[in-house]
């Protein structure tokens, strides 16, 4: 088995080797070569992933020395299958799609190691090789971005990922100095059981180790995961090729999530760091949502939607639903990727005919023409608001009898219950001659999607975390005081409630005060349609800095 895992690592830098020494030879055979050399990076993947499934203890295996250890685990080989099967579906797509374009055998070494780097990324033992995957991540990133020479906004936006990489890569690079001057040593599985021993053996600067390694690895993680005010590289990465676009978004830019997994041995031991990991996903995750529906661009508006879950995976994290965070990880790995491979077909098609047809869903959605008539409030109300938390709370009821008594699980049913309200919300604001059928139609939907994640999620957090000791420590460490946490949840539920009640009486009376409401909305549409101006603030900060610079260059001359 740790042969296997080595040689699921090797295998993408055995590829990128072969296609750059006989790239002359190989010509046009580049691409098959390196889909010959995925595909069974892939079958390696599953074949470790199926011996994890058949309950392996976890292994380490080396390459000599202290550090160049793979971990065989069940976080490693879930992830590494993942990796590869995304990685192969590129891979695929790639053979054609890049045909045409100059470097053609560059582009496919550049993605072998790319994959190779994520893979060891993934199954790494200690801290230096951790540290040496993150990095190779970052730069081969710029490289694969910047594919095409002849794009200045390509190269541009390319070394604008790298800088923020660089200044995520910092805190991480931080919290191993910290971890091997503590335990003397680089192994992970090591320093995680030193610290399970004695949580309270060492201190920096008067904080508890474990506080500090946690908020440096959250921010490493923010800044690979494209959190609010780390995220302006994202978006605007779009001038790469799209398969890379959809390596990125389908893998590279899940790593925060993998991270923060990666050392959950830290954050158990940790108070006040998970809350707010909570509190920059939920920000993001408004964030990008609001940020995506302004966009005329497709990829653009994919690069916002990335954020948006990227925000809901740190969110999961921080509440504790670590395992959760994975699922959702690779569930949005598979469809994000999926969608910026179809994109250039959508935008080829459309251009020829929208094929949207005129029904009354267009009508609503397009025009927002909304019901003629309505069923009574308050019976539609009830509906609203006692379907959604029904089923939520039937749902894990059936998975955990003791669901309720975690502060974490109370957060995820909130924001379900507010997604299944939304949901019939909308769908009974539609014109329909029937919106009984179409509510009962979202109804069931919702209570289908319910049951499969939450029984999923259940797997996942029973195959990640077996033991419930450390499931429940992590769900501990996530808790904030009670009395916080109730005004918090009342707070959020009354502006929900008060947002839905104006939209409801705002069609019935919105003549009277129809101008003002107008000019609300376009200064809102504004401001997040020039994306709160976090981007221009950046680029006046640069060009200061670069000014400034240029002062100094002047008078270092003189002196």
């Amino acid at each position: 088995m740790e042969r296997l895992v080595v040689l699921v690592a090797v295998l993408p830098l055995g590829s990128a080797l072969v296609i750059q020494l006989f790239s002359r030879r190989l010509g046009g055979r580049a691409g098959g070569v390196s889909v010959a050399f995925a595909a069974v990076t892939f079958i390696l993947a599953a074949a470790v992933l199926w011996q994890a499934l058949a309950g392996r203890p976890p292994a380490i295996t080396g390459l000599g020395g202290s550090w160049g250890l793979l971990l065989f685990d069940p976080l490693g080989s879930l992830m590494a299958v993942v990796i590869a099967g995304i990685s192969l579906i590129v891979h695929v797509y790639s053979v054609r799609y890049m045909a045409e374009e100059p470097g053609y055998a560059r582009f496919f070494v550049l993605l072998d190691l790319m994959t190779a780097a994520l893979l060891v990324m993934v199954a790494a033992g200690d801290l230096i090789t951790l540290l040496i995957a993150w990095h190779l991540i970052g730069v081969l990133l710029y490289f694969l971005l910047g594919q095409d020479t002849r794009s200045p906004s390509a190269y541009r936006y390319g070394l604008w990922t790298l800088l923020t990489y660089r200044i995520g890569d910092l805190p991480l690079v931080l919290a191993a100095g910290l971890l091997y001057h503590a335990y003397g040593t680089w192994s992970l599985p090591e320093i995680f059981a030193a610290m399970a021993s004695r949580p309270d053996g060492h201190a920096v600067l008067g904080l508890a180790l474990p506080e500090v390694v946690g908020a440096l690895v959250a921010v490493a993680a923010f800044a690979r995961s494209a959190q609010f005010l780390l995220h302006t590289w994202l978006p605007y990465t779009m001038d790469g090729p799209t398969p890379v676009s959809a390596l990125m978004h389908a893998g590279i830019v899940n790593a925060g999530g993998f991270l923060i997994n990666r050392f959950a041995p830290v954050f158990v031991h940790t108070d006040g760091v998970l809350p707010w990991v909570f509190v920059v996903g939920l920000l993001s995750a408004v964030m990008g949502s609001m940020l995506m529906l302004t966009q005329n661009d497709i990829k653009k508006a994919l690069g916002y939607s990335t954020m948006g879950q990227m925000g809901f995976m740190i969110m999961e994290c921080g509440i504790g639903a670590f395992s959760l965070a994975i699922y959702h990880l690779i569930a949005h790995g598979l469809f994000k990727g999926t969608l910026f491979l179809g994109a250039g077909s959508v935008i080829h098609g459309a251009r020829r005919d929208d094929g949207v047809p005129k029904d009354y869903l267009y009508t609503f959605v397009v025009e927002r023409r909304p019901a003629r008539q309505r069923q009574p409030w308050l019976l539609m109300a009830a509906i609203t608001l006692a379907v959604p938390v029904t089923i939520l709370m039937v749902a894990h009821w059936l998975v955990s009898e003791d669901y309720f008594q975690k502060q974490g699980a109370i957060v995820l049913l909130f924001f379900g219950w507010v997604t299944g309200a939304q949901l019939i919300f909308a769908t009974y604001r539609m014109r329909s001659q029937n919106p009984w059928r179409l509510v009962g139609l979202g109804v069931f939907s919702f209570a289908v999607v319910v049951l499969g994640y939450t029984l999923i999620s259940h797997a996942f957090d029973v195959f990640l975390y077996p033991d419930p000791a450390i499931r429940l420590q992590i769900y501990d460490a996530a808790d904030i005081p009670l009395l916080r946490f109730d005004v918090l949840v009342g707070v959020v539920t009354a502006v929900i409630v008060l947002g839905w009640l104006l939209t409801y009486y705002g069609e019935r009376h919105d003549a009277p005060r129809g101008g003002q409401r107008r000019r609300v909305g376009a200064t809102a549409y504004a401001l997040v349609s020039r994306e709160f101006y976090v981007a221009g603030i950046y680029d006046r900060l640069a060009r200061g800095l670069l000014a400034i610079s240029r002062r100094l260059n002047v008078w270092l001359r003189w002196a």
